[in-house]
């Protein structure tokens, strides 16, 4: 038994308080001046105030409080006062603080490295339906040509790793971007079309995107982005096209694709000299334009340029080597075509950049 610990108390029969002594014995509070006997484990806590007041389970408007703090064996076996919640009165808000960051910064990380390895595990067939979706979502229909397209077919065959058939469209919007969709298909938009000067450009730019394509880069992406939910339905598709326009990709994924590209140019034996000079062009529209550059070139939001990134493509050229264009002059043309011409977005006193 403690020693008495001054308290008052309300017994749930009348509004009267009462000043009273509590004592413990065993797993019992008893108050000596009403005879009464309340287990510990009937006790809960009442209210967040932080005075020690105590309620009955079983009695409504039963109380038991305390002005003063009771002995420590009798407080240490009264339940527990919860201020803004049990963790922090256990641990203390800081350290609650730097523990829900550590929580949320693994969290993080395992999603971050965890999409590569769920990216895998997605079904082809689920993500060529998918990206078969989102390619009418990018808001308008895809350019048709047959000489065009067939050309378009027969590059994205040549560029691939193992000859399977990559789907290539033209989408009839005028900024100058390409992205991967699920399932190893590839948009190019008219913007970047128009603005490149030869077949072998558009190659390199492509290549690069069946690379992302290959190496699973954009489901993984897409799970970054949205999460799982990505998986089951949960996001928009306009949401989730005009995510893949804008997000980038991990640097070690740039670098990867860039590799592929290098390499599939150089399987097809189409000269990488023009994709390299296709980014120079880009990166001195990116230091004319400043600020306005991602909005007037969508390719450099997604896919930031560095010198490094260029010179990977012009140090692959090979003197004396037998290259082969991308196409025929007269493809090319069909491909430009696909697309019915429209007037030129301005920019300024400008049109394009490229002008």
């Amino acid at each position: 038994m403690t020693d008495p610990a001054p308290a008052w108390h309300y017994d749930g029969q009348t509004a009267v308080r009462h000043t009273v002594t509590v004592v413990l014995e065993d797993d019992t509070i008893v108050i000596p001046e009403t005879g009464e006997r309340v287990a510990i484990a009937d006790l809960v806590t009442h209210g967040d105030r932080k005075d020690m007041v105590f309620g009955h389970r079983a009695i409504p408007g039963w109380r038991l409080g305390f002005d003063t703090p009771p002995g420590d064996e009798l407080a240490a076996r009264l339940p527990r006062q919860e201020h803004l919640g049990g963790l922090l009165d256990r641990i203390g808000v800081i350290p609650a603080i730097v523990t829900c960051a550590a929580i949320a910064a693994v969290a993080i990380f395992g999603l971050w490295k965890g999409a590569e390895i769920v990216a895998l595990f997605v079904s082809e067939k689920w993500e060529v339906a998918y990206g078969e979706a989102l390619t009418g979502d990018f808001g308008g229909e895809a350019c048709k040509g047959v000489v065009g397209q067939h050309a378009l077919d027969a590059l994205g065959a040549r560029l691939s790793q193992d000859g399977r058939p990559i789907k290539v469209r033209i989408v009839d919007m005028d900024i100058v971007n390409a992205v991967a969709l699920p399932g190893r298909q590839v948009v190019l938009f008219q913007g970047l079309v128009r603005e490149a000067k030869s077949a072998d450009e558009v190659a390199g730019v492509l290549a690069h995107e069946i690379g992302h394509a290959e190496r699973r880069h954009v489901m993984a992406s897409l799970i970054r982005s949205f999460g799982f939910s990505v998986l089951v339905g949960g996001v928009d598709g306009g949401t989730v096209a005009q995510g893949l326009i804008t997000t980038g990709y991990t640097r070690a994924a740039e670098g990867q694709a860039d590799a592929f590209a290098v390499d599939a140019l150089r399987r097809a034996r189409i000269s990488p000299a023009d994709t390299a000079a296709f980014f120079d062009r880009l990166g001195a529209s990116e230091k004319a334009l400043g600020k306005r550059a991602s909005s007037a070139l969508g390719y450099l939001s997604s896919h930031p340029l560095s010198a490094d990134r260029r010179a990977l493509f012009a140090g692959d050229v090979k003197k004396g080597a037998e290259y082969r264009p991308a196409m025929s002059a007269a493809d090319w043309q069909a491909v430009r075509t696909m697309c019915p011409e429209r007037p030129r977005k301005e920019d300024g006193d400008k049109l394009w950049p490229f002008d």
